[in-house]
């Protein structure tokens, strides 16, 4: 029987607000910077344009002298999907091993790079070994699609693997800390075998030492969902973690097989909490969300505070926006559960079901969708859109704004408006100055009023989206497939500023640290910033 090391939801939001103090306003530590999951940067002095630059012949490397506004370039694999972040002078990022930075690990891997924030120089890198299960698990080389999460002194990751696995932010400078000692032969991907087994060396076996000027990540901890829970992910884990307080809250990407009919683990559940310090599960999702998915529980947790008690709020994989009570509690079977504050049915009745009463089929253009997009909250309501994994095309969509001081089943009482002129979306919204930007798969960018959801533009870019809208210095930043990156007026009247041509898919989200803005394609990782504008911005 678990037994949590959580306290009380007042406590939870006093420990949140003690550590937002200690963070560098700046920095951008997690996915959509903070808890709340709004992608928005106080930043000022932000760059309007710039020039990605050439490759020097023969490489793959970006010659600076031939660029503008950039301050450095890093390569990355062959693809990138999750975003960086920003903290304490370093950046993090996942993508594949494809430009292998390791000569002892090639071939296909997960990777996290961390990044020095000034330079783009490797710090250190965690490698992660393929599952082998092909693509209904672990699709060849997509590599690690999650944004690290970041907090203090620690780095929490969602792998490849379907693990949650907390790195030193340091790798191994400080020595090889906490409880897992084996890096060597996890990058091997040799360790679960030899555990099984029960044939592993002791931790303190000299074979196992790793000098403090390598760069490879230290693990501190490591929780396998697959092991642990039955999690069944689906083509890939990918999530970015949510730590509130000493907590950890991250979805499991259960979803179904090969046949996108059948779940193997209906009963694994769709999110969980793992102490911070020493990765044990502390809770978990119990309302039967995996029992009726579509296709698979990506979506990040974001957290919002209602009448002084925190929540934790989850777009679900059975299209159903969720707010849950952050204090587990014991159910009949002795589990620790977190209890339904609410749940928000996202699609409505005619994306369910057809005129004469019959289910729409999932995957058609007019049938229903899951939640992909991270929820984000803002001024006690959550703003969420449906979507679904863009294999599956373009399709009918609705973005929604919640009321999140109701209980029980709100699909009625909760509404505050819903806009169903927008298409499938894995982005998730930005919200500044009362309005709300949202990009959908089809590459319109949606600008809607923050209160009322009254229309008062879009852009096409013509170019399928799967990044999210930055909104920052009065400009909304995006990423498209086809390779450019677009600048728009946070405005109420459309203004296009500029657009740039990046020579390849861009399919993560810009965002904004310390005057930089960080854009990531499939092969580099860009800081943009506009030293003129940053040094005026901070007169």
């Amino acid at each position: 029987m678990l037994r949590t090391n959580i306290t009380t939801t007042s406590l939870i939001t006093l420990l949140v607000l003690v550590a937002a103090a200690r963070l560098p306003a700046a920095d951008w530590p997690i996915w959509g910077k903070d808890a709340s999951r709004n992608m928005v940067s106080e930043e000022t002095g932000l760059p309007d344009s710039f020039d990605p630059g050439r490759m020097k012949e023969g490489s793959e490397e970006i010659d600076l002298a031939t660029t503008e506004n950039v301050k450095w370039v890093a390569k990355v694999g062959s693809q990138c999907y999750g975003n960086p972040t920003v903290s304490g002078g370093k950046v993090f990022v996942g993508t594949n091993n494809e430009s292998p930075r390791n000569p002892d690990h090639v071939g296909d891997r997960g990777i996290i790079m961390c990044l020095d924030e000034q330079t783009g120089e490797l710090i250190w890198q965690l490698i992660v070994p393929k599952l082998g299960a092909g693509k209904v698990s672990d699709w060849e080389y997509l590599g690690i699609c999650s944004s690290p999460g970041v907090d203090r002194d620690r780095v929490f990751v969602v792998t490849n693997r379907c693990e949650v696995v907390c790195l030193d932010t340091e790798g191994m400078v400080n020595g090889n800390d906490g409880p897992f000692m084996y890096e060597k032969l996890y990058m091997d991907g040799a360790h679960d075998g030899l555990k099984e087994q029960g044939t592993l060396p002791a931790p303190d076996d000299p074979s196992l030492a790793i000098g403090s000027d390598s760069q490879v990540a230290d693990i501190i901890w490591r929780f396998d969902m697959r092991d642990e829970l039955g999690v069944f992910p689906h083509n890939i884990a990918s999530n970015s973690v949510m730590v509130v307080g000493d907590t950890v809250y991250v979805a499991t990407s259960n979803g179904v097989d090969w046949s996108h009919t059948n779940i193997p683990s209906p009963k694994a559940p769709a999110f969980i909490a793992l102490d911070r310090n020493t990765g044990e599960l502390v809770g978990e999702e119990g309302v039967g969300i995996s029992q009726r998915l579509f296709h698979c529980n990506w979506a990040s947790p974001a957290w919002g505070e209602v009448g002084g008690k925190g929540q934790v709020i989850f777009g679900a994989g059975d299209g159903f926006c969720y707010g849950f009570d952050p204090e587990p509690v014991e159910d009949e079977d002795g589990f620790l559960v977190f209890k339904e504050i609410w749940r928000y049915d996202c699609n409505p009745p005619r994306y369910r079901h057809r005129d004469d009463g019959k289910p729409q089929k999932y995957a058609t253009y007019n049938g229903p969708s899951e939640i992909i997009s991270t929820p984000v909250f803002h001024n006690g309501r959550v703003y969420v859109a449906i979507g679904q994994d863009p294999e599956h095309g373009e399709g009918v969509g609705n973005l929604v704004c919640i009321d999140a001081t109701k209980t029980g089943d709100i699909t009625q009482s909760g509404r505050v408006w819903e806009y169903d002129k927008i298409n499938h979306t894995i982005s998730t919204v930005s919200i500044a100055d009362g309005l709300v930007f949202a990009a959908d798969y089809a590459g319109t960018v949606h600008c809607l009023d923050a209160e009322t959801g009254e229309f008062y533009w879009s852009h096409d870019t013509e170019s399928h989206m799967w990044g999210s809208t930055l909104v920052g210095d009065g400009k909304v930043y995006l990423g498209a497939e086809d390779g450019r990156i677009v600048v728009l007026a946070a405005s109420k009247e459309k203004k296009l500023i500029n657009e740039t041509e990046m020579g390849v898919s861009v399919y993560s989200s810009p965002i904004a640290a310390n005057g930089v803005v960080y854009i990531g394609t499939q092969t580099h990782l860009y800081a943009i910033s506009d030293e003129e504008k940053a040094v005026a911005a901070g007169d």
